[in-house]
């Protein structure tokens, strides 16, 4: 990724959004990014919903079992109050956000943060997750990871629920989702 120098001593805040289907890699990229910044004697602050409590309350943990600390909120406006002298923000898991989750990324770059979002950019029925299509249009810098389908091996951007159970939001893992390629989905 190429930056622009900025000789004016002004910081400049961008938008990163790394998507993807479950099990491709999202929170691990996450994790990855935050970490380096770290080393970089960047001051970091990580968020997530505070109803993503599948491998810790608080903690940022990837399939993987690699972790990072973070704060467990339930609104995104909260995010504003708690970024104050913070060079890089890291948001997990933003498609459970409110709406204002975009306005939130954006006043955040506008101060000169570096942010950086990650999410499902689509839901088990293969359709736009909350507000991922905003952060996506909004982001200066887009990675999207796939991980491999469970039916036929080729790369798969969707996860398919394994279960019957009803309703956009389902919390699970490996028992109930897994990644399927777009053919293997519709089958």
């Amino acid at each position: 990724m190429f930056i622009e120098p900025n000789f004016s001593g002004e910081r400049r805040g961008w938008i990163e959004v790394v998507c993807g289907s479950m099990f491709s890699g999202k929170t691990e990229e996450l994790i990855r990014r935050l970490k380096r910044a770290k080393i970089a004697n960047l001051k970091v602050e990580i968020f997530k919903p505070a109803l993503d409590t599948r491998y810790d309350a608080n903690d940022v943990v990837s399939h993987d079992a690699n972790t990072i600390t973070s704060t467990p909120i339930d609104n995104s406006q909260t995010i504003l109050l708690m970024t104050q002298g913070v060079d890089v923000v890291g948001i997990d898991e933003a498609q459970f956000f409110d709406e204002e989750i975009v306005h939130v990324c954006e006043t955040l770059a506008l101060k000169g943060i570096r942010v950086i979002v990650a999410g499902l950019d689509m839901d088990y029925q293969g359709k736009p997750f909350g507000q991922m299509p905003k952060l996506l249009a909004i982001a200066d810098f887009i990675t999207k990871l796939h991980a491999i389908c469970m039916k036929c091996g080729n790369i798969a951007n969707i996860s398919y629920r394994k279960t019957t159970a009803e309703g956009q939001v389902l919390l699970g893992e490996k028992e109930t989702y897994e990644p399927r390629c777009r053919k293997c989905f519709h089958e």
